[in-house]
């Protein structure tokens, strides 16, 4: 009976453990998976981020880029070693760039809510084109720059649209509201064609847009101009360098550019006219006039000394600019085909007429000779805002001016005729015409002319080192012609190729005993007008 109790018990424990085994083995039921859904709201490549009603896109592209006999992205020979010729310079230059892009749309009761931002990772195998020492060991007062380098492994992130769209409003880092849609690129793949606005890059603003309806749209903002819309303030009591340069003299940013736009879209193409208004500012009536040499100790050109405060400044002076732009669409030459073309006029602005995707450059460019007694021949042209020649006798070497900012003004014209050869070819035949003007007469120290050229002469021995020919004018014109021709194998890889032709037209005339830049002799040079042509190959996938 015992035996019996004990194998009845026993059977009951195991059927109990079974039990339990078989119910720690039921499936339990999983959380549903929330696969990703396309959004078909934005357009394509949108999709929904899981758990959320905001869409997003990922974009971008990769882009190889060589440019022979100028620097990166087509940039013309127009300054430091390049402008020279000289053996430091490099024959060709290459960037590699991914630009990765983030792209976030949600839909609320105040329309759209948009966020996006674009990051560029890219190396470039020489930063300026040259392997001078100069240019990558400064003064110690400057610093050691090694930017300009990129090592193996190396390259950098750059940043350019990071902006928050809301009700109407952009807030953060993109294209101003004086720019047009397509910016400095009416049909070039150089970042460098001259003549109108450039802000593909973006700059620090807060803009507002209103749509009238029928096409017609309105837009207004505030720009910051620290980076991309000051080009240089010269203090004309201190000397020039012998391609007209001085250290700028720029004062801080008091206020934020003011501009806008008056736009019409149409299926015809479009029309579109911007104004902006900008602030001139010098620093000092009383500064450091000589410049460092590399490798010296001591304060740059145009730093403040202890009389700087005391010894006042020139009042602040508003300029500004205008623009007019247009795109004509569905033209007889072929399906797709279009021109662009913007003008401007700038006083006092002159980034918005020479303009590039970064600094606006200034111009200094040698070539060859028939002048008996000059070694070579140099051009140049001062990119400025405005200059001032204090009223102070006892400040610098060249003091004697009515201490007044005199703005210069610049005008530009530029465009494109974009055509379709076939689904796979294009070619685009794209030029630029700049001018640069500072007003009054050489022989009239109150206006800009006469303040310039009483600085340059004395910066560069006085007229005793001139030919009886010499004369002095400040003013050049810059003249682009380029064309560029694509091959589209497959959807979204592209080929191309670009030759360009810049011309220098400065206005100076005869010889002059100049002290020109390293490795440059100090003798004899001819002022002439320069030329240089720049070729560029691309291949770029955009995904």
């Amino acid at each position: 009976m015992k035996m019996v109790k004990s194998l009845i018990l026993g059977s009951a424990a195991g059927l109990i453990a079974m039990s339990g085994a078989q119910a720690a083995d039921l499936p339990v039921k999983a959380k549903a998976v929330e696969y990703v859904r396309v959004c078909s709201l934005y357009g394509a490549g949108f999709f929904y981020i899981p758990g959320t009603d905001t869409c997003i896109k990922l974009g971008g592209y990769l882009r190889i880029d060589t440019t022979f006999n100028g620097s990166i992205y087509d940039q013309p020979a127009w300054s430091g070693d390049l402008g020279q010729g000289n053996r430091y310079r490099d024959y060709f230059a290459a960037r590699s760039r991914m630009a990765l892009t983030v792209d976030t749309r949600t839909a609320t009761e105040y329309g759209v809510v948009r966020t996006f931002g674009q990051a560029d990772f890219q190396f470039t195998t020489q930063g300026n084109n040259t392997t001078n020492p100069a240019a990558f060991t400064a003064s110690p007062a400057a610093g050691t720059n090694t930017g300009l380098l990129n090592q193996p492994g190396e390259g950098y992130v750059a940043v350019e649209y990071v902006f928050i769209q809301f009700a109407g409003f952009t807030f953060g880092k993109s294209s101003s509201a004086f720019a047009t849609p397509w910016n400095g690129y009416p049909g070039n793949n150089s970042s460098f064609l001259l003549g109108g606005h450039d802000t593909v890059t973006g700059v620090n603003n807060i803009q507002y847009t209103a749509q009238f309806g029928n096409g017609v749209s309105g837009t207004i903002g505030l720009d910051d101009p620290t980076v991309f819309n000051r080009t240089s303030v010269y203090n004309l009591a201190y000397a020039l360098n012998a391609t007209g340069n001085g250290g700028n003299a720029y004062a801080g940013v008091h206020a934020p550019d003011v501009v806008g736009n008056i736009r019409v879209d149409q299926a015809w193409g479009l029309f579109q006219i911007s104004a902006a208004a900008h602030e001139v500012s010098g620093s000092y009536d009383f500064l450091n006039g000589v410049a460092v040499p590399a490798g010296a100790v001591g304060p740059a050109a145009a730093s403040p000394t202890a009389l700087s405060e005391i010894g006042g400044h020139p009042d602040t002076k508003w300029g500004g600019s205008v623009m007019a732009a247009l795109q004509i669409k569905n033209i007889p030459t072929g399906a797709g085909d279009d021109v662009k073309i913007d003008a401007t006029y700038a006083l006092g602005d002159t980034k918005n007429v020479i303009s590039t995707s970064s600094a606006s450059p200034s111009f200094a460019m040698f070539g060859n000779t028939g002048r008996a007694g000059a070694y070579q021949s140099i051009g140049f042209g001062a990119t400025t805002d405005a200059v001032w020649l204090p009223n102070h006798a006892t400040t610098g070497p060249f003091a004697g001016g009515d201490g007044q900012l005199k703005l210069t003004q610049a005008w530009g014209i530029r465009g494109a005729f974009n055509h379709n050869w076939d689904p796979y070819w294009s070619s685009s035949l794209f030029g630029s015409y700049s001018a640069v003007r500072y007003g009054g007469s050489a022989g009239d120290l109150s206006s800009a002319k006469g303040a310039y050229c009483q600085a340059y002469i004395g910066s560069t021995g006085g007229l005793a080192t001139k030919s009886a020919d010499f004369s002095c004018n400040p003013d050049f014109n810059v003249s682009q012609l380029g064309v560029v021709t694509r091959w589209t194998p497959v959807k979204n890889l592209t080929f191309s190729a670009e030759v360009m032709w810049f011309h220098l037209d400065q206005k100076f005339t005869g010889t002059s005993t100049l002290g020109a830049a390293a490795p440059k002799p100090t003798t004899v040079y001819e002022f002439k007008d320069q030329d240089t042509v720049s070729f560029n190959v691309r291949a770029q996938r955009n995904f």
